[in-house]
């Protein structure tokens, strides 16, 4: 017997439009989401293990495994722009305007 799985959910934009519906939390995601990428790019660049990490970053280690298995809900945004402080990094907020 060959029996088709019945499609589950599609999404038609962002994953982060069906996570938030309102544009606050929505926006707040997608901050979240980029300033968590860019974090664990300057992670991979310096090759920090996660004990290196507990140190530079002066937290325990579940909160090193939070950050390196992307557990966004538990990170807030000034959390996530101090780990990318003490791993070096020059913090800049630019605002662009959309294109109509």
């Amino acid at each position: 017997m060959n029996k088709t799985k019945p499609a589950g959910h599609i999404t038609k934009g962002s994953v982060l439009d069906d996570l938030a519906s309102d544009p606050r939390e929505r926006l707040e995601l997608q901050i979240k989401a980029n300033l968590h990428q860019q974090v664990l790019k300057l992670i991979k660049t310096k090759r920090y293990t996660p004990r290196q990490l507990e140190k530079v970053l002066d937290v325990p280690q579940p909160r090193v495994s939070e950050l390196l298995s992307g557990k966004i809900s538990v990170l807030s945004i000034p959390k996530l722009l101090a780990y990318a402080s003490l791993l070096g990094a020059q913090i800049e907020i630019r605002l662009k305007t959309k294109a109509a």
